[in-house]
């Protein structure tokens, strides 16, 4: 048997999927269309139980991306290896060259691969860095704004 929580959280993934949403007031009004009742304070902590990351668009707009993760890994966890091993990020050309702590590379690669976004399109990991490739330089822009952003918060 679902819980509400359960139903509520599935509703926002779905949400945020099918929809372009930047801001928590959005997907809060979103969610209480859709039959639920959620403050936003309710849905601040869905985001963050979710591993849901908001991403920087080649046109400087932002949306919120649901983190998929196939097996036992909790989204919200892979993101916290993610934003925690990150020492620095640059851009050269179309790829992202993301520093890491030492032996964090492949972890925090296989995190950057489950966030599925268009800007990245692939990343090869060493120890201590990753290139992520993006499709051209206003993507890799893009790309390297989401990773910032990643990193303050982390």
């Amino acid at each position: 048997m679902k819980t509400a929580k359960n139903s509520r959280q599935e509703k926002i993934l779905s949400l945020i999927r099918d929809n372009d949403i930047s801001t928590q007031e959005d997907l809060t009004a979103k969610v209480n269309q859709s039959g639920f009742e959620a403050t936003q304070a309710t849905i601040s902590r869905d985001i963050k139980e979710l591993g849901i990351i908001k991403i920087t668009l080649p046109n400087r707009a932002t949306k919120y991306c649901v983190l998929d993760r196939t097996g036992d890994t909790a989204p919200g966890r892979l993101l916290a290896v993610f934003s925690n091993s990150i020492l620095s990020a640059n851009q050269a050309m179309n790829i992202v060259v993301i520093k890491t702590l030492p032996g964090m590379a492949s972890a925090a690669a296989s995190a950057l691969d489950s966030m599925h976004l268009e800007d990245c399109v692939g990343t090869l990991a060493g120890d201590d860095t990753i290139f992520a490739a993006c499709p051209g330089i206003e993507e890799a822009k893009a790309f390297l704004t989401t990773i910032s952003d990643m990193m303050e918060k982390g």
